[in-house]
């Protein structure tokens, strides 16, 4: 009868105590006496991931082999699954079980890999590997993809080339500061043409030349009733109490000297009011959703005024209407072409240009971009001399005025 044997559990181990083993890439091994084996372990033990990684080197006369447990060479098997090995003791017949590590040991010979590695990394990129296998295994339409495409790298870098030698002669014809004054008059032009109210420049009439009704449809101009009215009934203290508050000097101006009875009355109150909402919306750069709430304005307005001079972006998760520079200069045209209907097409820029709050050059801009006719009040004797003398205006002239564009440049001030 056989010998019966008992397992004996080895206890608790460490990652040193862990049994190695080994299996050679090129074969069996007949006789390992020959073989001295080491290992290696890694120097920082603190490092959970670092501190099982080894290195099992086996060296003979002729040659050396060498496998490890970490990196893209090691066996997979190591993370999937644990292996034990048993080590049976003939004389007690107990086998001690202990946990073990697979090497697979793959022959090295020094010098040879390391050069061809760094020769492939530093010539050969991801790219140029592919396409050497498609030229020597690829299929016909894999061949004709790769020699178009490399058809259209030369053809790209050709035309990157032109567009270069190009971009550098009218750069040393015209010089650098005259083309960069020729983009900022062109963005300048463009950026104000683009914010002009629906006009009709054939016009046989001057108040058909920016249609009222693209400015405030019947059905707009009629939700206007009740702040209109509000407007029709201050008093002229109450007009004098907003000039010295700060409000808007255009609304005031033509609350002064609106008709007295009378649909034009009526008409000229609901504009004012109008008139007031868009210079309001100027003032501002973020404008809130109860804007407009305070005054009494109708919700058609308030959506009207909302998606044509608002720019909706995102802050924290929230949509907000934003006032930006190009939907300012829109408001400031817009408002222009309200004032010329409320002022029999003339109207006047210094006021305007205060209640929206840009300069008196960018106010000038705009008119000349709508192709109004620029006027100056003669001077006059009395008070009123200072302010008329100041005051720029401009009207509707048939047909309109087409101006130069050009940009001013001011001369240096000589120091002494």
């Amino acid at each position: 009868m056989a010998a019966s044997c008992s397992f004996v559990c080895c206890g608790e181990e460490n990652e040193s105590d862990k049994a190695a083993i080994v299996r050679f890439s090129n074969g069996c091994v007949s006789n390992a006496e020959p073989l001295e084996f080491s290992t290696y372990k890694h120097t920082d033990e603190k490092n959970p991931r670092k501190k099982s990684r080894r290195i099992l080197v086996a060296e003979s006369d002729r040659l050396s082999y060498v496998g490890q447990n970490f990196g893209a060479e090691s066996m997979k098997c190591n993370t999937l699954c644990k292996y034990y090995v048993g080590v049976l003791n003939k004389q007690t017949m107990q086998m001690e079980v202990h946990n073990a590590v697979l090497f697979n040991l793959q022959p090295v010979i020094p010098g040879e890999t390391s050069a061809a590695k760094a020769q492939d990394t530093s010539t050969t990129t991801y790219r140029d590997k592919v396409d050497m296998l498609i030229e020597a295994f690829g299929t016909n339409k894999q061949k004709r993809a790769l020699v178009s495409r490399r058809l259209n790298q030369v053809g790209s870098n050709a035309l990157h080339n032109a567009v270069a030698k190009a971009a550098t002669s009218v750069i040393d014809k015209k010089g650098l500061e005259a083309l960069q004054q020729e983009v900022a008059e062109t963005e300048s032009q463009g950026t104000v043409a683009s914010h002009l109210p629906p006009c009709n420049p054939n016009a046989d009439k001057r108040e058909d030349v920016y249609p009222f009704d693209e400015l405030l449809s019947p059905m707009e101009l009629a939700a206007l009733e009740a702040p209109g009215s509000k407007m029709a009934a201050l008093t002229p203290e109450e007009l004098q109490k907003m000039k010295d508050e700060g409000g808007s000097l255009s609304v005031v101006r033509h609350l002064e000297t609106m008709p007295t009875v009378g649909e034009a009355r009526e008409r000229t109150s609901r504009c004012a009011f109008y008139l007031s909402m868009l210079l309001k919306m100027a003032r501002q750069k973020n404008v809130p959703h109860k804007f407009g709430q305070d005054e009494g304005c109708p919700r058609i307005i308030k959506n009207k005024l909302f998606k044509t001079f608002t720019v909706e972006t995102f802050n924290n998760g929230r949509v907000q209407n934003i006032v930006s520079t190009s939907m300012r200069v829109k408001l400031a045209a817009y408002s222009l072409a309200l004032v010329l209907h409320m002022g029999h097409m003339t109207a006047d820029l210094s006021l305007l240009h205060r209640d929206l709050r840009i300069t008196e050059a960018k106010m000038i801009e705009v008119a000349k971009s709508m192709g109004l006719s620029m006027i100056k009040p003669a001077r006059t004797k009395g008070s009123e001399a200072v302010l008329s003398d100041d005051h720029r205006q401009a009207t509707v002239v048939l047909p309109l005025v087409k101006y130069d564009q050009f940009v001013e440049r001011r001369k240096r001030r000589k120091m002494h």
